[in-house]
């Protein structure tokens, strides 16, 4: 990136593209909002990739995938994990971003079928030509679940990206006791920009009064200026996590 222009990030679990209890779908207001954030690159999870049920049913159900359904106007380049296959259709996590990818590969780490997850790891080139790894993150609701997808995403971190190459990693940890810290911040030299600006993690789940710090945005190799949690309207009343934003410099 250029001189003095942040890299500007949003994560966001948006629960297939509804609210709590599934009583609305309000993908389109999802949309409209990100939209309105012209975020560079964004990080979703639970975005769902077919629903053949949905697909009949549902008023205003996108004719294309979620993740391109949303990516359409602003982020020609995208990226899409599945990690929940079921008879009607798929769901997992995507990236969209202004930029090219240069490489992406979905990693299984599902410990039981019934909670399938995956780490979605991709290569970004900046307009200047440097890169950016980019990995987009759904952890198991179990602890030891975690733990496993933990070690896995460290042994990829490890194995695949060079310390002096830049790294945002975002998503849904399911990490509200706070368990990964040592993992990523201590032995990797992570660090968590909320964590970082303002001294702990976002509380982001329920959307509608947020408890749990589960949703978080790490890096390395860029410099954090600024993070924000939307937890105003309309935003709290659409899915049941709050979208996280961030900036970062080079």
């Amino acid at each position: 990136m250029a001189k003095n222009v942040p890299l500007k990030i949003v994560t966001y679990n948006i629960h297939k593209g509804f609210s709590f209890g599934k009583s609305r779908f309000v993908l389109h207001q999802m949309r409209e909002l990100l939209n309105h954030l012209d975020a560079d690159i964004i990080f979703l999870q639970e975005i769902q990739g077919k629903h053949e049920q949905h697909e009949l049913r549902i008023s205003g159900w996108p004719t294309e995938p979620q993740f391109e359904f949303l990516a359409s106007k602003i982020w020609p380049h995208y990226t899409y994990g599945k990690n929940a296959i079921y008879r009607k259709g798929h769901h997992g996590n995507a990236i969209l971003s202004k930029y090219p990818f240069c490489f992406c590969e979905n990693i299984d780490v599902s410990i039981q079928k019934r909670a399938s997850r995956s780490l979605l790891h991709g290569i970004i080139t900046l307009p200047n030509k440097d890169i950016l790894h980019v990995i987009c993150v759904h952890l198991g609701l179990m602890k030891f679940e975690r733990e496993k997808q933990i070690n896995i995403l460290v042994e990829r971190i490890s194995s695949h990206i060079p310390a002096n190459e830049p790294l945002v990693i975002a998503g849904d940890f399911n990490d509200w006791r706070y368990n990964s810290t040592n993992q990523l911040e201590f032995n990797l030299g992570l660090e968590e920009i909320f964590k970082t600006l303002r001294g702990s993690y976002a509380k982001s789940f329920p959307s509608w009064q947020p408890t749990l710090s589960v949703d978080r945005i790490y890096y390395r190799g860029v410099k954090p200026e600024l993070c924000k949690r939307f937890n105003q309207y309309p935003w709290k009343s659409l899915s049941d996590h709050l979208p996280l934003y961030a900036e970062f410099s080079f």
